[in-house]
């Protein structure tokens, strides 16, 4: 069932996005459209993806010639065609057509469920790696993540090699990325993590050398073995409180936030019109 609602979640994600870029304010909200390549010296599946092979409009095997497109001794690759969401500029487009429909924004630290009483009528749970301490979730970890920005506006195509390396061209910077440091709460810049990741990309592509630098970034993916999207009412004090959560979804936050995003809103008109089988 998992796998299932993993696919579909892609799948109609995908959609969705797609459906966005096609619009006026697809740029506005920093939807593009970008190919690319994925290279690898060690194994085939490294450049396979089961779930885009099957959403993406291109997704082929690199050619001979492909292979020699990056120094490096490249044995498999792929070539395929995707949809790139800038959070940057997609967060900000969002919350101003979520306020411009009557949403409103409430800034407070919230120490756990149980203070928001009977306030809600239901609660949706969406604090990411907060969700550990939150609902004392021990299967939410997070893996560290740190990246370039840098000024070369000549790189149009991503690239993908191993160790985590890739180089994804956005609208107005190039990332150039990457790593994953399991169990990681660490957000300083890493300067070893900046020379390296600087290494690999200028080996992969060496027209970045001398690309200028914009800054670094560092994050943390929520990672949980299982994505948790469900519904639950905890009793507190004799109260009821309906919560549904939807956290957990580690490197894949971007990608499936549209469909997980409304199949949490089925749960909700679930948990309020009481069909739910709690």
């Amino acid at each position: 069932t998992h796998l299932l609602l993993s696919r579909k979640w892609i799948q109609d994600s995908y959609e969705f996005w797609d459906a966005l870029r096609k619009t006026s304010e697809g740029i506005e909200a920093g939807i593009l459209e970008v190919s690319g390549y994925i290279f690898s010296s060690e194994l085939p599946e490294i450049v396979r993806n089961r779930f885009l092979e099957q959403v993406c409009p291109v997704y082929r095997s690199a050619t001979r010639a492909e292979l020699g497109l990056c120094p490096g001794n490249w044995k498999f690759g792929s070539f395929f065609t995707t949809l790139l969401t800038q959070s940057s500029y997609y967060i900000p487009w969002a919350t101003r057509e979520f306020q411009s429909h009557g949403g409103q924004l409430i800034r407070q630290k919230v120490a756990s469920l149980e203070h928001l009483g009977t306030q809600y009528d239901v609660v949706v749970n969406c604090t990411g790696l907060g969700a550990k301490s939150l609902c004392n979730d021990h299967h939410l970890v997070p893996i560290r993540g740190q990246v370039s920005k840098v000024k070369a506006p000549w790189i149009k195509t991503f690239f993908y090699g191993d160790l985590d390396t890739y180089i994804i061209p956005g609208v107005n910077s190039v990332t150039l990325g990457g790593c994953r440091h399991y169990e990681s709460w660490d957000l300083k810049v890493n300067d070893f993590d900046s020379m390296n990741i600087q290494q690999r990309c200028e080996a992969l592509v060496p027209s970045l050398k001398g690309a200028e630098l914009l800054g670094h970034q560092v994050g943390l993916r929520p990672h949980r073995a299982v994505v948790r999207v469900e519904k639950k009412v905890k009793n507190y004090n004799g109260k009821k409180l309906k919560i549904v959560h939807n956290y957990g979804h580690g490197g894949y936050g971007v990608t499936t936030a549209p469909e997980t995003s409304l199949y949490a809103c089925d749960l909700v008109q679930e948990i309020l019109s009481g069909n739910s089988k709690l």
